[in-house]
């Protein structure tokens, strides 16, 4: 029986396709809980699975060989996780691990890429994501190396509160340190400011976005440019 506090039309991907093209899929669509600090995939390891976030977000990140991470990018339920497995490799450097929890649907990497290759109207929102996704990576880049922490933060947390429908993230400072790159007291200075200016409310764990406009007034301009390319590839798709 389908499972009325989940549906496929969470995820943006999937609700993009045409219901005669999506119903097909549903039979191989499987509803998975993702907990917090599931790896989802490592460095190296074949793909098996695509995942399709509905309330989940996977950062995506890679560590060096000393230990250090740092986030690339991050997937909610805009996108998928596994696009390498319909970009022509199996593998990636880079590790997925659930950052928020929640749920994804699932599906086996011989369906996705059978459908990829066989229908148009999954290959092009599924190519149109890709490009979001490489404007994301590309935009992290410059944002750690030209923006302050204060930015990067602003940056991180609407990007994070635009994918969870409560605008509340269950999230620690040490994890954001963690996918910044940065020390956990560069993340506990930038949030108390963002506090004392009224723009979130920090608790054991949760953030609340409280004042977005304030919050976007500190963000740097990639906030905008990552959620206008995907305005302007992802609505593309949907239409």
């Amino acid at each position: 029986m389908p499972d009325p506090l989940h549906h496929t039309a969470q995820n943006h991907l999937l609700a993009a396709l045409p219901a005669a093209v999506l119903a097909p899929l549903v039979p191989h669509l499987e509803l998975v809980a993702m907990p917090l600090g599931q790896l989802v995939h490592g460095p190296g390891r074949p793909l098996q699975h695509a995942y399709f976030p509905t309330t989940a977000i996977v950062s995506l990140h890679y560590v060096t060989q000393s230990g250090a991470s740092s986030e690339t990018a991050g997937v909610g339920n805009e996108g998928v996780v596994g696009m390498a497995l319909f970009m022509g490799g199996d593998t990636t450097p880079s590790s997925a691990v659930v950052q928020t929890a929640g749920h994804a649907y699932r599906l086996e990497c011989s369906v996705l890429k059978a459908v990829f290759e066989q229908e148009p109207q999954v290959r092009e929102p599924l190519l149109r994501y890709t490009q979001a996704l490489m404007t994301q990576v590309c935009q992290t880049a410059v944002c750690n190396r030209h923006h302050s922490i204060d930015q990067q933060l602003s940056r991180w947390l609407l990007l994070s509160a635009d994918r969870v429908p409560e605008r509340e993230l269950v999230v620690t400072q040490e994890l954001i340190a963690g996918l910044l790159g940065v020390r956990r007291e560069s993340i506990t200075e930038a949030a108390g400011k963002l506090q004392l200016a009224g723009c979130i409310r920090y608790r054991r764990g949760h953030i609340a976005v409280l004042d977005r406009a304030g919050l976007e007034s500190r963000a740097c301009e990639c906030y905008g440019v990552v959620r206008r390319e995907w305005s302007r590839l992802l609505d593309r798709a949907s239409r």
